[in-house]
């Protein structure tokens, strides 16, 4: 047995008297041992400290997915993550952040050496006013008066603690840090009480926007759809999703559009979509594509891969159904993905870096032609991605004559392109996909590279040309 302290924060909407109704932090210390989970944890402290704490949960084995959560910071499942890991990863990210703030104030303090030798001042650094003790100070002042500070707001009725130590700067107080388990309710979606969501508004609604049931063409059977096993193979890992909804809050594209149809959703959409049962495949694309927050409002940020608890991948998944859209079904969409997707390829393969000023006129206007006489529809487009432009100036990303002015961009040394054209060549000559899902990592099982007629080889090549094709 051990003791952990875990800092949930907590919203109550119908608190009284001295509770906040803004959301607050509040701390318990629990005694399980470090194999059990965060939900075990969770449920300790609303059973024997305070019974208001409200948290959803059911089948406490990684299947229902109703303990989906942010556990310091990430999101995941609060029955599938151990107190002992949470506990390590905690202190993890306070030796980290301690060693990043260390660092700060050295460099504060070196630059202010370096102005009093430049003017010769016969004063120490020590007679002059330290930003890093003033900055300190502030914090200090600041966690008292302001009203953003209701993070350590104690609870009603003093049920659990606040957890009164946070990461100093001095290194051997860093490796001395507990390991406080921050526990947070999902992002991208409205918090009803404490650690539960509306998963209605945010999470539902969208599964429901993709039609998530069989649509087959014909006459139905007399009996039921029969597919060989080898058939569904594609789809085993989309109809592994739980619906837990981690992925939802993690996604960084829903949290810049809201109106994002979403990982989740669109993974259960190639579930259909890969089914040799439906007949609206192309109709299913076609809707997908040219929904101006559908399979092109994906950004490529990996984080619903990181945050899934099944290994569904669901961004793979999206990108398989921009392949399917674009390639196998010729779907030109209203919002410019595919070109805009061919845009890009075309320039990697040509210089092996991205011109980025030419990738907007071959997104909108592809090739001489269509450069000499734009369409109006290439012409709104090219003047609505203007703002976009005028951002990059700014900013400094296209500073530089190669990114302002189109086909000036450089290509690679020496033969370095041509090694990028045979990476082309692969990729298009295979078109194999490795669901690794399916046939696992390792090599003793059938169908695993390795195995009796799966050379190694083959599956290597696959699996390079799969990744080829994402990026």
């Amino acid at each position: 047995m051990a003791e952990f302290t875990i800092k949930v924060r907590r919203y109550q909407p119908e608190a009284e008297g001295e509770t906040p109704r803004t959301a607050y932090w509040e701390s318990f210390d629990v005694d399980l041992d470090p194999t059990l989970s965060v939900l075990d944890g969770l449920l300790q402290a609303r059973n024997d400290l305070d019974g208001t704490l409200a948290v959803r949960c059911s089948c406490r084995a990684a299947i229902c997915g109703s303990c989906g959560v942010k556990v310091n910071g990430q999101s995941t499942l609060a029955c599938k993550t151990q107190l002992g890991h949470a506990a390590a990863e905690s202190t993890r990210i306070a030796r980290t952040e301690a060693s990043g703030d260390i660092g700060r104030e050295g460099e504060a303090v070196q630059r202010e050496t370096d102005v009093e030798s430049a003017l010769g001042a016969e004063s120490s650094v020590h007679d002059l006013p330290s930003s890093s003790t003033q900055r300190s100070g502030q914090t200090g002042r600041e966690a008292e008066d302001l009203p953003g500070s209701d993070l350590s707001t104690p609870s009603s009725g003093g049920s659990g603690r606040e957890a009164e130590h946070s990461p100093g700067s001095d290194p051997r107080e860093a490796e001395d840090l507990p390991g406080v388990i921050t526990v947070e309710p999902m992002g991208n979606m409205p918090v009803i009480k404490d650690l539960v969501v509306d998963m209605e508004s945010t999470h539902w609604e969208k599964y429901r926007r993709v039609t998530p049931w069989l649509m087959p063409s014909g006459p139905p059977p007399k009996r039921e759809y029969i597919v060989p096993p080898e058939a569904m193979v594609d789809v085993t890992q989309a109809v592994a999703c739980i619906q837990c909804g981690a992925c939802v809050s993690a996604c960084l594209s829903m949290e810049a559009d809201p109106g994002f149809i979403g990982p989740a959703a669109l993974a259960k959409a190639y579930r259909f979509v890969g089914d040799p049962r439906d007949g609206q495949t192309t109709e299913r694309l076609y809707d997908l594509a040219n929904d101006p927050q559908g399979i092109y409002d994906c950004t490529h940020c990996f984080a619903c891969i990181e945050a899934c608890p099944k290994g569904v991948a669901p961004m793979d998944q999206i990108m398989r159904l921009r392949r399917l859209a674009g390639h196998d079904h010729d779907v030109n969409d209203v919002n410019n993905g595919r070109r805009h997707e061919l845009a890009f390829t075309s320039i990697i393969e040509k210089k092996g870096t991205l011109d980025e000023s030419l990738l907007l006129q071959e997104s909108y206007a592809p090739g001489i032609k269509a450069k000499l006489m734009p369409s109006l529809a290439s012409i709104k487009g090219l003047i609505q991605s203007v703002p976009t432009a005028i951002r990059g100036i700014r900013t400094g990303k296209m500073r530089s004559l190669p990114k302002l002015i189109p086909g000036v961009h450089h290509k690679l040394p020496g033969d370095s392109q041509e090694h990028v054209k045979r990476i082309y060549g692969r990729a298009e000559e295979s078109r194999i996909e490795l669901n690794l899902y399916v046939i696992g990592e390792g090599g003793d099982e059938e169908g695993m590279p390795g195995a009796e007629g799966v050379p190694a080889a083959d599956i290597t090549a696959s699996a390079q040309a799969e990744e080829v094709t994402r990026s």
